[in-house]
């Protein structure tokens, strides 16, 4: 019988060529740097947030209203669609600046006003308004903040700090704080007018959450993988709103206390007339209403339906942004929100129409992640992401992208399960 001829050598190695491939490396502890830096996506920090974070707190950030149909179809409508790239362009160098409300950005994305941030994380706020600044974008902050106007300014005084309003049932104490905000030097005020009362978000019900937290059986259980958290939480001052230091209830209460019910477009125009710097509207759900904004004067309209989080099956507003931008044209900006999780999802949105875009559940799960250094992990993912699509889109710049590199695809077209999904 004849052997097949062998096509392999084989030698004893030498010790001076095993020396190089034997080099061990000491093992050590996991760290926030190592920790943030295998988060490839914002899906990524989400998973980790979900890790590390209590689930009442997880939960409030994660979720929204009844059904939760509003937000998934939000995110999905970034998906059903497809880019239509322009070919053998040269784009050795993109630029992601544009101008809103008169000032310049390093990207189309700022970072949308959410409430209870500290009880996320012990950073809170001001971890988001230092990372916005270190990013050469807006933090806007909330009503229901953790931290006040006063010491988000102090924390970023080179950055752009905005302040979003509810307009209280209390109307004296709601212009002390646009008052407040003005002398804290902010310039655009971020009104909210789709809170007649608070959306049935069932995941905060039944967790029976309350700021601050309470030590129950149950979240001492939710506490045994999650130390650092709780640690935190029992070590720096307690989580209060730093609008209503005295609350005690729960969220959903304290929602249906504050919101106004009886609120109208006269009470916008009066606040035009109360605010002499910018104007913006979130909230906008229909045509109808975003022309009655402009007519009041605001400066720019957030097509919004708050992050699902108010109405169950809302408008979304990517699809709304098409028909908004026809009848308005350049009246006034066209901001939007929900839904945003990936770099590409803000070109979707600039290509068909809007100037600016905001992140509130990609923010918050940097946040929940790893602090502000988690933040900044959200912000790099999404600035890596916008410039990689820019390129091959073939474009250099914002003002490049138009209606042509975009086509809405029919609902759901060939995608599976979202990610994510619990």
């Amino acid at each position: 019988m004849i052997l097949a001829k062998k096509n392999v050598r084989r030698q004893i190695p030498k010790i001076t060529e095993l020396a190089p491939l034997l080099k061990f490396a000491l093992p050590a502890l996991p760290s926030r740097k190592k920790r943030l830096a295998k988060a490839l996506t914002i899906w990524d920090l989400r998973e980790i947030a979900k890790r590390r974070t209590p689930t009442g707190p997880f939960d409030y950030t994660d979720g929204s209203a009844e059904s939760e149909l509003t937000l998934d179809r939000a995110r999905r409508a970034f998906l059903d669609l497809e880019f239509r790239p322009n070919i053998l362009q040269d784009v050795s160098k993109v630029s992601l600046e544009c101008k809103v409300l008169g000032e310049t950005f390093a990207m189309p994305v700022g970072i949308a006003p959410t409430g209870f941030a500290r009880m996320m994380h012990t950073e809170g706020e001001i971890a988001g308004a230092r990372a916005a600044e270190k990013f050469g974008i807006p933090f806007s902050l909330s009503t229901l903040g953790t931290t006040t106007i006063e010491d988000v300014v102090a924390a970023s005084p080179g950055g752009t700090n905005w302040f979003q309003l509810y307009m209280w049932k209390d109307r004296d104490a709601s212009m002390e704080l646009v008052r407040r905000a003005h002398e804290s030097g902010v310039k655009n005020l971020i009104l909210t007018v789709d809170v007649p009362v608070a959306g049935a978000r069932l995941r905060d019900v039944r967790n029976g959450l309350t700021v601050p937290p309470r030590l129950t059986v149950k979240t001492l259980v939710d506490a045994i993988p999650r130390p650092e958290w709780w640690i935190n939480f029992l070590t720096t001052p307690a989580i209060s709103f730093a609008t209503m230091k005295n609350w005690k209830g729960t969220v959903a209460e304290l929602l249906d206390f504050m919101f106004d019910p009886t609120m109208t477009f006269e009470d916008l125009k009066w606040i035009r007339e109360q605010w002499k710097g910018e104007l913006t509207v979130k909230g906008i759900q229909t045509v109808e209403d975003a022309k009655k904004a402009a007519q009041c004067g605001a400066d720019a309209i957030i097509l919004s339906n708050h992050g699902g989080r108010q109405l169950d099956r809302a408008p979304v507003p990517l699809h709304l942004l098409i028909d908004v931008k026809k009848e308005l044209k350049d009246e006034l900006e066209i901001h939007l929100d929900t839904g945003i999780m990936h770099g590409a999802d803000i070109l979707a949105a600039i290509a068909l129409g809007a100037d600016f875009t905001y992140v509130g559940r990609a923010y918050l799960y940097g946040l929940m992640a790893g602090g502000q250094e988690g933040v900044e992990r959200a912000l790099t993912i999404l600035r890596t992401e916008m410039v990689r699509n820019m390129k091959l889109l073939g474009v250099n710049s914002l003002e490049e992208l138009e209606p042509k590199h975009v086509r809405l695809l029919p609902a759901h077209a060939g995608l599976g399960t979202l990610p994510g999904g619990n």
